[in-house]
């Protein structure tokens, strides 16, 4: 489908009787568009629609189908709950002791220490000496703080080599080549945030020897 096109996507909304009353909708496209600094034009061309399709929306004389608003969703980086003026429930900002439990990845051990779906991944980390997992190197976007409990650590940055003791911290941007290893014959446990939002828990640290394991810490 063109940009141009007044089909496809459009669905149920193809024409100008309302189809259900969205109130809040009209107003917040608009918002959302001119927060990404997008025209009117562009704005159309990412979401696969007419400049002329958008523009009514956006004043209300059109009400949008749910496939489209899926499509302007992704276009502005937001949810639909978001586009329907949906307030979620608020998280509860306490994990508790007893709360999720621990999960082990090549006899890496994780307990989850924030709130899910947020924009930091809070974790508790129980790294084993001697396990492979400290050879991989690993680079991704986001940025890392991490906090040594016991134990001591070995933390590799670029080309240089670091020895954390307990109190020990370290904060990182994930893009540098980096490799954690535990550097007693106990283990090490430490503190772990990371700002890498689009990554589940599971997708980070838990499962098979996938990439997708291999891009934390």
């Amino acid at each position: 489908m063109t940009p141009g096109s007044d089909t496809g996507l459009e669905g149920a909304a193809g024409t100008d009787e309302p189809v259900g009353e969205l109130p809040t909708v009209a107003p917040r496209l608009r918002d959302l568009r001119r927060r990404a600094g997008l025209t009117l034009e562009a704005a159309a061309a990412r979401a696969r629609l007419s400049p002329a399709h958008l523009s009514r929306l956006e004043t209300g004389r059109r009400q949008p189908s749910l496939p489209l608003l899926l499509g302007l969703a992704r276009t502005y980086g937001t949810t639909v709950s978001e586009l329907l003026g949906e307030t979620p429930a608020v998280a509860d900002p306490i994990v508790r002791a007893g709360g999720p439990g621990a999960r082990e990845a090549d006899g890496w051990t994780y307990w989850q220490a924030g709130g899910s779906g947020r924009g930091m991944q809070a974790l508790r980390v129980h790294v084993p000496h001697g396990r492979s997992q400290g050879e991989l190197v690993r680079v991704h976007p986001g940025e890392e703080w991490l906090y040594v409990l016991k134990g001591r650590l070995r933390l590799h940055l670029g080309d240089a080599e670091h020895l954390l003791e307990p109190g020990d911290s370290a904060h990182f941007d994930s893009l540098t080549p980096h490799r954690i290893g535990a550097a007693t014959a106990g283990g090490a446990d430490l503190l772990f945030v990371h700002t890498l939002l689009q990554s589940s828990l599971a997708g980070l640290c838990l499962g098979g020897a996938t990439t997708s394991q291999h891009h934390h810490l």
